[in-house]
């Protein structure tokens, strides 16, 4: 019989079969291609359980030089680009496994005791994600940093609150953007968090039930720098909970500068006009010359849509899996990648254009004369004089239906015509006093809002120097 397997590259599982992998299966199951980008994990998870073998005695002294050795080369070559990625090795773990092996000899070989890919691969995924989180937390800091530095500019200018896109209350600029500061602080708790639960050391639980050798698990735990190990093998080696939770801190992230994102587009339209952008985050019209599109606003509206994909596609893999590990965990790879990748990108753009954005104050300020903004200020002002508030209601809504008749905002009504307008609710028009355009003016809605959370200027300064202070 002719040996099949003669002119194939052999596997690191090869001896139990007798007929080679086909080209299309090899191309179909390989993960090398987008697992790569885990070499310099999977080089620090192989170089700590080298150092635990030689220390628990299971290799020699001198297989853990060379593996150091060997493991130092590869690790150059992969930064130099010079290292030669072969498709026949499946992922990245037998690829530096090979190539370790022929730099080193028998201690490449031995550098696998003890552990199975299963384990290695859940290892050099938390240290991978790790590193991810550390980087997004820190590009959180920096978008906050510029989200601070813009809103106390603005921590006095007067803009249109709103609510159903209907003009509501004055708040200012500033007040509005503390409102994502608090939502960017939520996301970065929720990161922090996660980092807790993907910090825990896999490596140990080999295949799905550990292993017979005398390993020291905690000791590969404190020199990756996890805050513990995985307590039990089946557990450790195939869920992905931790990659979910990540990408659903991911998905909330976008989703709130994604709607971020449909405020700066819709402030930029001439038709609002309240902001500009900065040139450099925004296209022109291969045929309006006129246009000045917000390309990366909406660019950050159309790729949280691909990161709320990963998450569901993360679900949905998992959501059938029995213990313990499973090839469907190889497709976790690719939505983890693309969704870290699209966080850190948006993140660090976005902290740029925060800096580029031109507030129109005058445009804001021109809005609030429509909509009747200090509307629940003049019912407020009626109850502090004694009104019920539900009869206080309605006296300020038969006022702004004459006003609207009339064609005017509130403030622009003479005394006389106020309480005209209340006329028909009991004790309204009485208690409307010659101090009560004081209260309808923008200044006077925003400095009665003094609260912790409210929106006028001292408060949100306030709130700015505690987020400074706080995080």
């Amino acid at each position: 019989m002719t040996d099949t397997t003669s002119s194939q590259p052999a596997k690191a599982w090869s001896g139990r079969f007798t007929e080679p992998v086909s080209d299309l299966v090899k191309r179909y199951t390989a993960s090398v291609f987008f697992d790569q980008r885990m070499a310099r994990q999977d080089i620090r998870g192989s170089l700590a359980h080298a150092k635990m073998l030689a220390r628990q005695g299971i290799i020699a002294a001198q297989d853990l030089a060379d593996i150091e050795r060997g493991m130092t080369q590869i690790l150059g070559e992969i930064e130099r680009g010079e290292f030669a990625w072969n498709l026949d090795d499946e992922d990245v773990h037998l690829n530096i496994e090979k190539r370790l092996t022929a730099l080193v000899g028998d201690a490449g070989k031995r550098l696998h005791t003890g552990r199975s890919r299963n384990d290695q691969v859940a290892t050099d995924i938390r240290l991978w994600l790790r590193d991810a989180i550390d980087q997004i937390l820190a590009l959180i800091g920096d978008f906050q940093k510029n989200l601070l530095d813009v809103a106390e500019a603005n921590a006095a200018t007067a803009m249109p609150g709103f609510t159903h896109l209907q003009v509501a209350q004055p708040v200012t600029f500033g007040h509005h953007l503390m409102a994502y500061f608090e939502m960017s602080r939520r996301d970065a708790e929720r990161f922090a968090d996660c980092r807790k639960r993907v910090n825990r050391l896999p490596l140990g639980s080999a295949a799905l039930a550990g292993t017979s050798y005398p390993i020291d698990r905690e000791f590969v735990a404190q020199e990756l720098g996890f805050d513990e190990v995985c307590y039990n093998s089946l557990d450790a080696v195939s869920d992905r909970d931790f990659a979910i939770e990540f990408c659903a801190a991911s998905a909330l992230l976008m989703t709130h500068l994604s709607r971020f994102s449909e405020e700066l587009i819709l402030w930029m339209s001439p038709r609002v006009g309240f902001i500009d952008l900065a040139d450099r985050f925004c296209t022109g019209s291969s045929i309006m010359p006129q246009k000045k599109n917000p390309d990366v606003p909406e660019l950050v509206r159309g790729k949280t849509g691909r990161v709320n994909g990963s998450l569901i596609a993360l679900l949905t893999l998992m959501k059938g899996q029995p213990l313990a590990y499973n090839k469907d965990n190889q497709e976790d790879k690719e939505p983890l990648f693309d969704t870290a990748d699209t966080v850190i990108d948006t993140l660090r753009i976005y902290a740029d254009m925060i800096t580029g954005i031109r507030v129109k104050a005058d445009a804001m300020r021109d809005a609030l004369k429509q909509g009747y903004a200090t509307a629940t200020d003049l019912a407020d002002y009626l109850v502090k004089n004694g009104l019920p508030f539900r009869d206080a209601h309605e006296a300020v809504a038969l006022a702004v239906r004459a006003a609207d008749v009339k064609g005017c905002d509130l403030p622009q009504f003479s005394l006389d015509e106020l309480r005209a307008a209340m006329v028909h609710v009991p004790g309204a028009a009485e208690r409307v006093k010659d101090d009560v355009f004081g209260v309808l003016t923008v200044e006077g809605s925003l400095a009665s809002r003094k609260h912790i959370g409210g929106t006028a200027p001292e408060q949100v300064r306030a709130a700015i120097a505690r987020a400074r202070t706080q995080g």
